[in-house]
């Protein structure tokens, strides 16, 4: 894990080590640097007003008192991920917090905001780490007002000069770097090699079902089932269908599952083998195992132009279930009730905007949502539009990007998405994968989730990808 250090040395110390709200000295032996800021999830303590952390209420930013009995919301609003700085600089950082927006001055006040991308911004958004006053602690100057620090004033976080108030400006900008109040969601959510996810809340719990990458050419031949109740911890249960012994007709390249529930059972639609072919598999249990009823594809090779790749299930608030899938053109039709055929007659082409392939609809409310990745999954540009409609058939409304990459964290072709509910909310997840961080490409790619927000108009925000 990288650190960011203002390059001075100390020699043999104690240094103090806070762990959520317990004060332990360790013994230190070997030199160390100073001003020592990891990378990652961390929570930063005010040195001169001990319990008290840089937090956000309301978008803005000071420091609050927090302890292992405080609120989840305030523990996390206590917590913020470390990343090299978004304007870059040596030993300069920038701090995100778990709904992906950033910590960024303006009008000298410290605020979190969306990041905009524009110059400003990021040279907001970055300071360079600084020796703090007391013994392993950091003080934190703007990238861009050198002289500037981040510092409490009456609780609240400013960027002050440091001609301010001589007599304590030093320990008022001045920060501990401790062990984080919420660890946060580590990504990737699943370890290894996965891509294509479908996320899914299915009797009480959360599942992923995603392409087992890794192989050349996306040949992978087996489907494993993940599954969560906190959207953090995981459980693998193991190869849920092997397009081998399992399928007989169709034996490498398992690709881009999706997942439906309808009387009792679970239908489990999958892309297989070069001839780009859809299937369909189901079970009494979300984790399979999986067998074929049909002997044959549910969606073969040649039944419209472009590929029959990356199938996706809905099924709409009255019941009925959709089938949508496509690369190069967009198709949906209605599933009979045994949800294992349709009519082709009845098969829709959309015309959608950049549309690559893995198109993925939900509604909230009353409104149809359309998403879908754009460019080549081996292109670190790959990204996720969006399109909104009154129907399942549309017509749908281009509204631009809600997914793309962010090279200043080294984020990379982040797509191939699906988009989950938290029951008895309006808490929304998307699940994507992205190139595997740091030497990932097109067939190494891992899969990862981050909150999503939509404005009061009922459009997605921007969803900010984070590490």
């Amino acid at each position: 894990m990288p650190s960011f250090r203002n390059g001075r040395r100390q020699v043999a110390r104690l240094t103090a080590l806070v762990v959520g709200a317990t004060l332990i000295t360790v013994g230190v032996t070997q030199q160390a640097f100073a001003a020592d800021l990891p990378t990652g999830a961390r929570s930063l303590q005010s040195v001169n007003v001990p319990g008290q952390y840089l937090r956000h209420a309301d978008y803005l930013g000071s420091i609050a008192a927090v302890t292992s009995g405080s609120s989840t919301q305030a523990r996390s609003d206590a917590t913020v991920t470390v990343t090299p700085g978004l304007a870059g600089g040596t030993g300069c950082v920038s701090f995100q917090a778990a709904n992906g927006m950033w910590l960024r001055h303006r009008d000298y006040r410290l605020r979190l905001e969306t990041n905009s991308g524009t110059a400003t911004f990021l040279a907001d958004a970055t300071f360079c780490v600084r020796e703090g006053s007391a013994s392993g602690s950091v003080r934190l100057e703007a990238f861009n007002y050198p002289g500037r620090f981040i510092r409490h004033r009456d609780y609240q976080l400013w960027l002050d000069p440091s001609t301010t108030n001589p007599t304590t400006f030093a320990e008022d900008s001045s920060f501990r770097v401790v062990t984080p109040w919420i660890a946060g969601r580590r990504s990737p959510v699943i370890k290894g090699l996965y891509a294509d996810p479908n996320i899914a809340f299915l009797n009480g719990r959360y599942y992923i079902y995603p392409t087992t990458d890794g192989y050349e050419g996306w040949s992978g031949s087996r489907f494993k089932a993940f599954s969560s109740t906190d959207l953090v911890n995981w459980t693998d249960h193991g190869t849920i269908l092997d397009l081998g012994p399992h399928v007989s007709w169709a034996d490498d390249r398992a690709w881009a599952p999706t997942i439906a529930y309808r009387h009792d059972r679970y239908y489990f639609y999958f892309y297989f083998s070069a001839a780009a072919n859809i299937g369909v598999a189901t079970s009494t249990s979300p984790t399979g195992p999986f067998t074929d009823p049909l002997g044959r594809p549910l969606v073969p090779a040649g039944l419209r132009s472009g590929q029959m790749i990356d199938p996706h299930a809905f099924t709409d608030t009255d019941g009925q279930s959709y089938l949508y899938w496509g690369n190069g053109s967009a198709y949906a039709v209605r599933l009979n009730p045994d949800m294992t055929s349709f009519d082709p007659a009845q098969i829709r082409t959309f015309g959608l905007p950049n549309f690559r392939e893995a198109p993925f609809v939900f509604k909230r409310g009353s409104t149809y949502y359309l998403t879908y990745s754009v460019d080549d999954t081996r292109s670190e540009n790959y990204h996720v539009e969006y399109a909104t409609g009154t129907t399942p058939f549309g017509p749908w409304t281009h509204r631009g990007t809600i997914l793309a990459k962010n090279l200043s964290l080294g984020i990379r072709g982040p797509a191939h998405q699906s988009i989950v509910k938290a029951p008895d909310s309006d808490t929304w997840y998307i699940a994507y994968h992205r190139f595997a961080i740091p030497a990932g490409n097109g067939t190494n790619r891992e899969v990862t989730i981050d909150q999503m927000w939509f404005n009061a108009d009922g459009t997605i925000r921007p969803v900010a990808p984070t590490l």
